[in-house]
């Protein structure tokens, strides 16, 4: 099974302009990112920019880059043309670019759910401790069934726990949140990015939606790790080196 890891990352973000090149502790986060993927034993890992001045960074770090078309709507869609343009790899890992200290373990996690042959979509969960997480709309809740594939992402919290007081959810439910790395046999990469936006999708905001609404099953793994995406400038406050 021949892996191929992509980093998409683009210079225009709404929230955070130019952050894959924001300098944390002496290294830009898209080299900090990079580094980290490349440690997790995937076949090739390839940074997918529309941006020359994110290029010439990974060029400048020794990395490896394809460019891509600045139309693209998600990450997913980045991934599929670098999928195109590197034939060749039975499964892609879309590993996010705002995440500077991915721990490569989670890569591997999402990697080990493509030897069951049947999984063409893989991403990553967690369990939720606290009430702050469960009832934050920025992070995606999941919920699965008893083969760990997924049946719903939402930013609600789901399920809605009917006999029980709201501020207890979290200690009479075990909630998950969605990680969000994803997994992907190349040709169901290929085939979801063919697929129209879904009216769940549009609801939420979450582009996982359109595969399920679609009837694609995507596996998760639990994993215990933290992660720490850089949104905005503030976000860099939380960043321990």
């Amino acid at each position: 099974m021949k892996t191929l890891g992509i980093i998409p990352a683009r210079f225009a973000s709404t929230r955070f302009p130019g952050k894959p090149l924001v300098d944390i502790g002496g290294k830009t986060m898209i080299q900090r990112v990079y580094d980290q993927a490349v440690k997790a034993d995937l076949d090739k890992v390839v940074v997918a920019t529309d941006d020359e001045r994110i290029a010439t960074e990974v060029k400048r770090f020794g990395g490896e880059f394809v460019m891509t078309s600045p139309n693209h709507q998600s990450g997913t869609d980045r991934c599929a043309e670098v999928a195109q343009k590197l034939p060749g790899f039975d499964v892609v890992v879309n590993i996010q670019g705002d995440e500077p200290f991915i721990d490569p373990s989670q890569i591997a996690l999402v990697v080990s759910c493509f030897t069951d042959h049947t999984v063409l979509l893989a991403t990553l969960i967690k369990e939720i401790k606290n009430r702050e997480e469960l009832f934050n709309v920025n992070i995606p809740k999941v919920v699965i069934n008893t083969q760990q594939q997924a049946i719903y992402f939402s930013r609600h919290p789901i399920p809605f726990i009917r006999n029980a007081e709201m501020e207890d959810w979290v200690t009479t439910h075990q909630f998950y949140k969605h990680i969000g790395i994803y997994g992907y046999k190349t040709s169901a990469l290929l085939a979801i990015t063919k697929l129209v936006t879904s009216s769940l999708e549009l609801a939420e905001n979450l582009e996982q939606l359109r595969w399920l609404q679609n009837g694609y099953q995507i596996k998760t793994k639990v994993s215990n790790l933290e992660t720490i995406a850089i949104d905005t400038p503030e976000d860099l406050l939380k960043i321990i080196l």
